[in-house]
């Protein structure tokens, strides 16, 4: 299986940040990058990216920055992840939208490999796109207040 890249993992975590600041304004790269831990001139491609492919907006100035121009819950993980990863599935012969059969394949319709990896790839953009960012997000504060609680019942000596 094919892995996310860094670029992904970077893009993610700047699209929950400013899901989290959804509604407060335009965020500077350089907050983002610093909040983030994501290296600046790695950011500012994904966010150009994010922004021409219309999910981010962004506004120059003293007060400007990156923002998102829809809710949380209107951006699916799927979304975010084609616009950086290009086609979910894991082999070009599996994918809906940049298919192309395998060099080797002599019969397409009837390959099990395309077979099951057609369904690998229904799987996971049956997660990713019913996902949205602000499932994600509710998603880990949940489990950052589940820890605290835990954490704190927690009986040091």
């Amino acid at each position: 299986m094919r892995t996310i890249s860094k670029r992904t993992q970077y893009g993610l975590k700047a699209m929950l940040a400013l899901g989290r600041r959804y509604k407060e304004g335009p965020v500077l790269i350089g907050t983002l990058a610093r909040e983030e831990a994501i290296p600046i001139k790695f950011l500012e491609a994904i966010l150009l990216d994010m922004k021409s492919r219309g999910l981010l907006e962004s506004k120059l100035g003293r007060k400007g920055g990156y923002y998102l121009n829809r809710p949380p819950s209107a951006i699916t993980i799927g979304s975010i992840i084609r616009i950086i990863e290009g086609p979910l599935a894991p082999l070009p012969c599996a994918s809906e939208t940049a298919f192309r059969a395998c060099d080797e394949c002599q019969d397409v319709e009837n390959c099990g490999t395309r077979v099951i990896m057609r369904r690998v790839r229904d799987a996971i953009s049956d997660v990713l796109d019913r996902t949205t960012l602000a499932d994600l997000l509710r998603q880990v504060d949940n489990g950052r207040s589940e820890r605290a609680v835990v954490e704190s019942m927690m009986y040091h000596i």
